[in-house]
């Protein structure tokens, strides 16, 4: 197990680590906590009442988050034709085909945080889910990431639009922004969150939907938040 520094265990004793907060009180000392030298990323991970091994319990979706991520995204297009020349024209960072899908086999190569295609190419993309799925990087319709309006989908990317899913311990983890937009601006896009995550919720979910929620920063102790509380 890693070993937490001076900074770690001090910012831990500047506040109640088992207590339930409010989202604004979290989402502050999440932001004070948050005390690298660099601007840090600001984390939710929410735990659902579901089992995501049923296929009518699972919970995936995006939004494009109020005040973006704070990340300039890199997106690879897979596309052909006019459709690379409109990925192109939209600001698609890659755009190409089956060479693009060799290169990333091949090499191993990874150099974009996003993946859009049109339908016609999930022949070549589909021969990569072993390597892109793992990463949360496999194109999706239902997360608009396959379809054939590029000039929106790259849009919305680079407007901060973040994909939400369940992990195999029924866990979503998402970005909501950086320190350095406040806890406002963060309320902002953890309320957008949150209402989108509640509207997906299943019709076979039972019970308690929103079992925990946990605000932190990349370097900082979680920061619990009563689940009672948010919707």
């Amino acid at each position: 197990m890693a070993k937490h520094g001076k900074t770690y265990r001090k910012t831990l004793e500047s506040f109640d680590k088992s207590a339930l907060y409010d989202e604004a009180e979290a989402l502050k000392l999440a932001v004070d906590t948050a005390k690298a030298k660099f601007d840090e990323t600001i984390e939710v991970h929410v735990r659902l009442g579901v089992d995501g091994r049923h296929a009518d319990q699972q919970v995936r979706g995006a939004i494009v988050l109020p005040n973006g991520t704070g990340k300039e995204v890199k997106v690879l297009v897979f596309a052909k034709g006019p459709k690379a020349d409109e990925a192109e024209a939209a600001g698609a960072d890659y755009v190409g085909a089956e060479e693009l899908a060799q290169k990333i086999q091949k090499e191993s190569w990874f150099d974009f945080d996003a993946v859009v295609a049109t339908p016609d190419m999930m022949g070549v993309v589909g021969r990569l889910g072993r390597v892109l799925g793992p990463k949360g990087l496999m194109p999706n319709p239902k997360s608009g990431t396959v379809t054939m309006d590029l000039e929106k989908a790259l849009k919305e990317i680079k407007a901060g639009k973040v994909e939400y899913r369940l992990d195999k311990q029924n866990i979503i983890h998402t970005v909501i922004g950086r320190k350095s937009f406040g806890p406002e601006k963060l309320q902002e896009n953890f309320d957008a969150l949150l209402a989108a995550i509640i509207k997906a919720k299943p019709a076979a979910a039972k019970g308690q939907y929103l079992k925990s929620i946990t605000v932190a920063s990349t370097m900082g102790p979680g920061v619990k938040i009563n689940p009672a509380l948010v919707g």
